[in-house]
């Protein structure tokens, strides 16, 4: 099973870079308090370092 994460967008992307903003919307993320599950992919792990203080992010089990 691969390895799962469900990240969380708990800050809002205002005042941010255009970078940030581009990972927080590549990872499908559109508002502040949606929830979204991924595999932990090195793009996906990418999108999480470059924005990580905008999410929240937990590993769960796997399907």
């Amino acid at each position: 099973m691969a390895k799962m994460l469900e990240i969380k967008l708990v800050r809002g992307t205002i005042g941010t870079t255009k970078d940030q903003k581009d990972s927080v919307r590549s990872l499908g993320l559109t508002r502040r308090m949606q929830t979204v599950r991924k595999t932990a992919h090195p793009s996906i792990l990418g999108m999480i370092r470059r924005a990580s203080h905008l999410l929240e992010v937990r590993e769960v089990e796997g399907e």
